[in-house]
């Protein structure tokens, strides 16, 4: 099965149907969604051993935005499965595959994958879609970052004015963006008396920024939906380092011969997120809200033609 192919199965054929009548105001009546910590204890969610029963982990950052309030219920209709969702960062969300505590991983961080892949956890990797990180804080920007091209010399000038910036500090592929801008800016915020770690998800993030007068990385998608809670406007975007990448990955059944993983419904979602109904729903998100898309759909491009 190559990687990169887009594929269209039966249960992507009837998305076709039940694409025009889901609206982003559709909320999944099986949908748990835990806005939670650290990668070292993420919770599993029960399985009721059902063929039909399906768990999903994902990132934050695809609950809080709102895109699985339209994915969930179009899979559900055109496929029959139940899907439970456990919304944690990239970290635990791999952990949780790595441990088979879940049968297909959705998540945004490159390298982690990469390294989840090898060491035998998945069965393949596609690419689904991207949107891009951004750099936001006080309107009155006390740091002085607004016009700054680069999110590395952003981040030296927030250092060198030590004004607070909230890290999401959970391990989510957010967090390893930002450590990585950090890196490139040769520079080691923890234990900065004015870097804080939330231990939290993109949207609460977001929301102690806001009452700290703070800055702090997000991604688009989860600043825009939550725009109408918080005022920190963008000050840093752009920056080709600052892309966002999703990959989806069913978790592979022979590396947990004890445990009944849903081989069949992992590979059915992955082909759903990949087929164009879908990749076109997914492109549309967020446009009729927001005047503009939250995701570019990436199914059938290269890596390397978006960073991932």
């Amino acid at each position: 099965m190559a990687q990169n192919a887009l594929r269209v199965t039966a249960a992507a054929a009837l998305i076709l149907v039940g694409v025009a009548a889901c609206a982003p105001s559709v909320q999944p009546a099986d949908t748990r969604s835990q806005a939670t910590g650290l990668a070292s204890a993420p919770t599993a969610v029960p399985r009721s051993g059902s063929d039909q029963e399906l768990i999903l982990a994902t990132t934050t950052s695809t609950q809080d935005s709102g895109l699985l309030d339209v994915l969930v219920p179009l899979f559900q209709q055109s496929t029959g499965y139940q899907l439970k969702t456990v919304s944690v960062g990239t970290g635990a969300a791999l952990a949780l595959g790595g441990r088979g505590e879940a049968d297909v991983v959705l998540v945004h961080a490159p390298e982690s994958e990469k390294q989840w892949m090898a060491q035998g956890n998945g069965v393949e990797r596609l690419l689904v879609m991207h949107n891009d990180f951004i750099l936001v804080g006080p309107g009155d920007d006390p740091a002085k970052l607004k016009g700054t091209v680069s999110a590395v010399d952003a981040l030296k000038k927030l250092a060198s004015a030590q004004v607070t910036f909230i890290s999401r500090g959970d391990n989510s592929g957010t967090q390893q963006a930002e450590l990585a801008l950090w890196k490139q800016a040769q520079l080691e915020p923890k234990g900065q008396s004015w870097y804080v770690e939330s231990g939290t998800g993109m949207g609460q993030t977001l929301a102690i920024a806001d009452q700290k007068r703070a800055y702090t990385l997000a991604d688009r998608a989860t600043w825009l939906a939550w725009a109408d809670k918080i005022d920190l406007p963008i000050v840093v975007e752009g920056d080709k380092h600052l892309f966002n990448v999703y990959h989806v990955m069913p978790v592979n059944p022979a590396r947990f011969p004890n445990i009944k993983i849903n081989a069949a419904g992992a590979t059915a979602f992955a082909d759903f997120l990949v087929a164009p109904a879908t990749q076109e729903v997914i492109g549309n998100f967020g446009k009729s809200k927001y005047g503009q898309q939250l995701f570019v759909p990436d199914a059938g491009k290269q890596d390397a033609d978006v960073g991932g």
